[in-house]
């Protein structure tokens, strides 16, 4: 039997997750001026289109600018985001700099090529948000995202580290926030499709099947086929760590436990 998707609920959902996530992380404030991240992905489509809504209906006020890095991707459809922001009125820069040549000479053939083109990605996103003069930039990184990056730290780096939903710099110039920290991937897929955006894909990194975090990703969607609900709870424990109950004496005095004994 086929299921009937209530695009309307998904829509309140996505919305209310996304406001929820700027109350909690205080993400926006009046003056804002901001830098959208727009990939041409599913994921920052829907950030630009749910922060647009805000702009229109929050007490708040802020600016918004879409920037896109086109990083000369051979095939690189250059012409799709900016017909796609010009018809709905949206301001936007699109920002061009060779990262893809770079990211084939330095990495091997069959190496992952992601951290390396992030890397250089965001550097120059940073440097052209002091250009412009935002103060913030947001990125479309979901709930999804944060649970694998958890994981990918744990079993890969050793750390208990996810995506925080909001930071500063190294430089200290600018506070980065991710709206869609508690939005499901499931939701801005349905979104995205009902919303028809002109999805454009990563031709860098598409062809990596065996990449860590998708053997994450198929990790935690088998454990859901188990366990409905199971990434949710994981979400919900990244919100309530107790650093007496672990092993980091930087976040956590033990020796004072000690001396209150002793006392």
């Amino acid at each position: 039997m086929e299921t009937t998707i209530d695009i309307s609920k998904i829509t309140k959902h996505l919305r209310r997750d996304t406001w929820n996530a700027i109350e909690a992380f205080n993400m926006l404030e009046d003056g804002d001026k901001i830098m959208v991240c727009l990939s041409g992905g599913k994921d920052s489509y829907t950030l630009l289109d749910v922060l647009l809504h805000f702009q229109k209906t929050a007490d708040i006020d802020f600016e918004i600018i879409a920037v896109n890095m086109d990083q000369k991707q051979p095939g690189f459809p250059e012409e799709v985001l900016p017909n796609y922001l010009k018809q709905n009125n949206i301001p936007y820069l699109i920002v061009e700099q060779d990262t893809y040549s770079v990211v084939k000479e330095k990495i091997p053939e069959g190496k992952t090529t992601c951290s390396l083109c992030s890397r250089l990605r965001r550097g120059r996103l940073y440097a052209t948000a002091k250009e412009i003069g935002t103060n913030k930039l947001a990125l479309g990184h979901h709930r999804d995202d944060i649970v694998e990056t958890f994981f990918l730290n744990l079993f890969f780096g050793g750390k208990l580290e996810a995506m925080p939903p909001k930071y500063k710099t190294d430089n200290g110039e600018h506070i980065v926030i991710r709206p869609l920290a508690f939005c499901k991937e499931s939701e801005i897929e349905i979104y995205a499709e009902h919303q028809d955006f002109p999805i454009i894909p990563c031709n860098l990194c598409g062809s990596q099947p065996k990449l860590q975090r998708q053997l994450i990703k198929k990790m935690i969607k088998d454990w859901e086929t188990e366990y409905p609900d199971r990434s949710a709870i994981i979400f919900n424990a990244l919100k309530n760590a107790s650093p007496s109950h672990l092993l980091d004496t930087d976040l956590f005095d033990f020796n004072e436990l000690k001396k209150m004994h002793n006392a």
